[in-house]
């Protein structure tokens, strides 16, 4: 899922620098929405494996 935060972040930036405004707003935020859902299932890994240690 972090492979796709970084493709469509990539997405973002060439279409801003082409000037593709709507094309890099939305690429960035499907990017940013990636990003959390990765965080949040980082998180969660890392509290299941603290709990499965104990």
């Amino acid at each position: 899922m972090l492979y796709w935060a970084l493709v469509f972040l990539v997405v973002a930036i060439i279409a801003g620098a082409l000037g593709f405004g709507g094309i890099a707003g939305t690429s960035a935020g499907i990017a940013q929405i990636l990003f959390f859902i990765f965080l949040a299932f980082l998180i969660i890994s890392l509290i299941a494996g603290l709990f499965k240690r104990a």
